[in-house]
């Protein structure tokens, strides 16, 4: 049987408070990442490198942009006539006499879109996640799954035991058949995280989530608790490869942190499974005469007059004279002028900081951010998409300032100085 007897569903994200900035102007698979990327193309990628070129992309929340940047999906050679790529938008439907118009989790936003899978004539549903950075084969996972006669297969990564209360655990035997699953559990009793990849029969899929699981809204949480007390076969599928779950901005981080070195953790110079993405046209790289650069990964149009050090620096981004960027990530078209100092800062899209302006300095007292104490806790600071941080404004640690800001914004700070754990501008709406 081929593997192409698959269609793929990319769950595409909503916003979340511990992405803060980075999903306050977009859903989070449309998020920048390693410079020319948004988070969406390794998924798309993984799936066309995979022979998978029917894939359906469920959206939801600010969709535009994700939108723009799939298109017809020809970057990744899915604008085809039979297949391709499919963008299915969110919509009112009515169930009795009430209009439901939000998906309420996983499960649902497929159930909203089961008319699309009524259709499809794939034995195979491949669900995955549109904000998770690693490279993956899907063909062993598929033939795993038909071998093993599962109902439904979980893709598993180990993770450590701290970290693991952040995922659905699994717990399974020897033939890595699930026994048990925990969903974000305060005391997990495996290490084995769910990667949010399944694999299901679509007969079964449909049937499910119209019959037994019609009031289930999320497969961690619902579907596969339900499945395992029903007595489904749930096997588990480790991935050994690098894998990130990009759901908070200090994971954001730690992932940009992997693309460095000299071998680094996770390469995108692979020509074995290459990453694709919509591309814009931009001229080299320019190197001023006094650009120093350390450990850093620059992209097109790039101007750097300043210095950068282990920091990722996207298309059409210019650091001026003087101006030292360290341990950042600094996204399209952002602008840090003369003399500026940057120390583990993200900065949006279009942004520009200021001459002379000090962004993550070390306060008398490091504080966690107030609004997000459980996230922003470890001295890295935000700064949204087309905010406009003063010249010589003087921003500490663990400190976000929201899209859009502008001096006015900073006016209530006395001496020039946002301290640590602070957050500036309006939140979005």
């Amino acid at each position: 049987m081929s593997n192409v007897d698959t269609v793929a569903l990319i769950l595409a994200g909503g916003a979340t408070p511990k992405l803060s900035v980075l999903t306050d102007v977009r859903t989070e698979a449309a998020i920048p990442f390693g410079g020319k990327y948004r988070l969406v193309d390794f998924t798309l990628s993984n799936c066309v490198n995979s022979d998978i070129y029917n894939v359906a992309v469920l959206t939801q929340y600010r969709p535009r942009s994700l939108n723009d940047h799939i298109g017809a999906g020809r970057p990744w050679d899915l604008d085809r006539t039979t297949g391709g790529v499919h963008l299915l938008q969110p919509y009112l439907r009515r169930r009795g006499e009430t209009l439901i118009a939000w998906q309420a989790g996983t499960a649902d936003a497929v159930r909203f879109h089961l008319d699309f899978l009524e259709e499809q004539r794939e034995e195979l549903v491949l669900i995955l996640a549109g904000d998770h950075v690693y490279k993956m084969d899907y063909r062993p996972l598929l033939h795993f799954h038909r071998e093993s006669k599962a109902d439904m297969t979980i893709a598993v990564h180990s993770v450590p035991r701290y970290d693991a209360h952040r995922y659905g655990v699994v717990i399974a035997d020897a033939d890595g058949q699930i026994t048990r699953f925990q969903e974000k559990p305060r005391r997990p009793e495996s290490t084995l995280a769910s990667m949010g990849i399944y694999v299901i029969n679509r007969t079964l899929l449909i049937d499910w989530l119209k019959g037994p699981g019609k009031e289930q809204k999320d497969f961690g949480r619902e579907v596969i608790p339900a499945m395992l007390a029903a007595g489904k076969r749930l096997y588990a599928y480790p991935f050994f490869g690098y894998w990130a779950d990009i759901g908070n901005v200090q994971v954001y981080w730690e992932a940009h942190s992997a693309l460095l070195g000299e071998s680094p953790a996770f390469d995108l110079d692979d020509p074995l499974w290459v990453i694709h993405t919509r591309s814009e046209e931009r001229p080299p790289v320019l190197l001023g005469d006094e650009a120093q650069i350390d450990g850093s990964l620059l992209c097109d149009g790039a101007h750097v007059e300043g210095t950068v050090i282990r920091s990722v620096i996207s298309p059409g981004v210019h650091i001026k004279p003087g101006a030292v960027v360290r341990d950042s990530i600094i996204l399209t078209d952002a602008v840090i002028e003369e003399g500026a100092v940057l120390d583990k800062v993200i900065v949006d899209k279009l942004s520009t900081v200021g001459a002379g302006a000090q962004v993550g300095v070390d306060d008398a007292e490091v504080v966690p951010n107030a609004e997000l104490p459980d996230v922003l806790n470890t001295g890295l600071t935000l700064i949204g998409k087309r905010a406009h941080v003063p010249e010589n404004l003087v921003i500490g640690r663990n400190v976000v300032v929201r899209p859009y800001a502008e001096k006015q914004d900073f006016a209530r700070f006395e001496g020039g100085r946002v301290p640590s754990g602070q957050s500036v501008g309006k939140p979005p709406e």
